[in-house]
């Protein structure tokens, strides 16, 4: 099995999870932070059910390796007791990079790959 080279990641997911409408407001209120602190990065919708491959409502932020290690301690403090999966998006096996390669905050959440296999 080749692994994927650390250096060719130019850009990285990470997945703000929430399901009650007290984890939406928490996830509304840690988007706002992310907005202000972050203003490069690329905010995606905020779904209201499961989309993808993943399991529960959440939306999307899009930053570049260059952010990387200002981005998740700025998610650890911040998170607020949500669950969040932060992985590469270079490697150019999707279902890999939702799960081997995948850094979780909070709870580990099964993520269906089905759709890559």
């Amino acid at each position: 099995m080749t692994l994927p080279d650390p250096a060719a990641i130019e850009s990285w997911h990470a997945h703000i999870y929430y399901d009650s409408q007290t984890a939406m407001d928490r996830a509304l209120a840690l988007r706002e932070k992310i907005v202000s602190a972050f203003p490069e990065a690329l905010l995606g919708g905020c779904h209201v059910r499961p989309v993808g491959p993943h399991p529960k409502a959440m939306y999307q932020v899009v930053f570049s390796h260059a952010l990387f290690d200002k981005f998740l301690p700025f998610l650890a403090i911040h998170r607020d007791g949500l669950t969040i999966l932060i992985h590469a998006d270079s490697t150019g096996d999707h279902a890999a990079d939702h799960t081997d390669h995948a850094i979780w905050m909070g709870k580990v959440l099964p993520i269906n790959i089905a759709q890559w296999l």
